[in-house]
């Protein structure tokens, strides 16, 4: 007999109630896949503790000390952080960094946005030609670029004025004059990160559906008008990712500086993080750049999250 089926109850008297069975195991969650799932984020959650987490508390706990690699550390409080935000040639380099990153941001998400959807309009062989085209740069490192664009920008020789000659325009000090160093750098810098950019706003452009354009062209749309009511709504968090990572690079940027300028003329290319590493590898006490590399931290972060409440969006939500 099955253990559902009761005997028949002597007359006069209820029916006894069988107890409904259990729901299956399989219905409850199991603590074996926690730990399964626990143990494969483990590797990730150890170097992320080792090499980020850690530092990182460190780092604030050294920038309330007068710390140095020779002498005992001293606590004194907030001072590094008074002479970072006291230091001018500190708040110059962030405006510096933000005027840098205004000028390629825009160039980097524009020039992105056409050559992908240039390729979407290809057939598949020459749209894999183009893609490995516009990535080639993205695979090469900024002192190997810096070097390049250096011999480009070279006063006498340089295939900048050379090309300017044409146009019947003197020769322009693009590196050595304090009012064009910092614009000449924003074309390698834009040349570096227009492949990525390109191929990740390529991959959001394909992620929509072909109907939605068929739909608009029944209805009269012409492609200014599916580009602005269909193509970038739906690519709103592409774009979003893309302004915030740009941003976040090219304000970091400190490679192209380093190599191409020093920092020079006059500092008119010293952004932040070359600033940083400068007064690291020269300072005795390194309080000041550990400092100064917080408050940029800080910076960051706020102004990632500013532009994520004016776009009005979550990286991680549709619509």
């Amino acid at each position: 007999m099955s253990a559902l089926t009761s005997e028949p109850a002597p007359a006069g008297r209820a029916p006894a109630v069988t107890e409904p069975p259990d729901p299956p195991a399989a219905n409850k969650p199991r603590k074996k896949d926690n730990r399964t799932a626990f143990l494969m984020l483990a590797p990730a959650l150890i170097l992320l503790t080792t090499f980020v987490l850690v530092p990182l508390v460190y780092a604030w706990f050294v920038s309330f000390q007068r710390w140095s690699f020779y002498e005992p550390s001293v606590f004194v409080g907030l001072r590094n952080f008074r002479m970072v935000l006291a230091d001018p040639t500190f708040r110059e380099s962030i405006v510096r960094g933000l005027t840098f990153s205004a000028i390629c941001v825009p160039v980097i998400l524009v020039i992105a946005f056409c050559f992908a959807t240039l390729v979407k309009t290809m057939g598949a062989r020459m749209a894999t030609v183009l893609k490995v085209s516009i990535y080639i740069p993205t695979v090469i490192s900024g002192v190997i670029a810096s070097i390049i664009f250096v011999l480009v920008y070279e006063y006498r020789q340089g295939l900048a004025n050379y090309l300017l000659s044409f146009l019947g325009v003197a020769d322009v000090p693009w590196l050595g004059s304090a009012r064009t160093a910092l614009y000449a750098l924003t074309l390698p810098q834009i040349w570096l990160a227009l492949g990525l950019a390109s191929l990740i706003m390529l991959a959001g452009l394909l992620d929509i559906p072909e109907s939605y354009y068929e739909s608009a062209e029944l209805e009269g749309a012409n492609w200014f008008q599916r580009t602005v009511y269909i193509t970038i709504p739906l690519l709103k968090n592409i774009i979003l990712y893309l302004l915030v990572t740009t941003f976040v690079a090219t304000i970091q940027q400190y490679e192209l500086p380093l190599v191409m300028t020093d920092g020079g003329p006059t500092q008119s290319t010293l952004l932040p993080n070359l600033l940083i590493f400068q007064r690291f590898t020269s300072d005795l006490y390194p309080g000041y750049s550990i400092a100064a590399a917080l408050l940029l931290f800080l910076v960051l972060g706020g102004l990632s999250a500013v532009i994520f409440r004016l776009i009005n969006s979550e990286k991680a939500v549709d619509g």
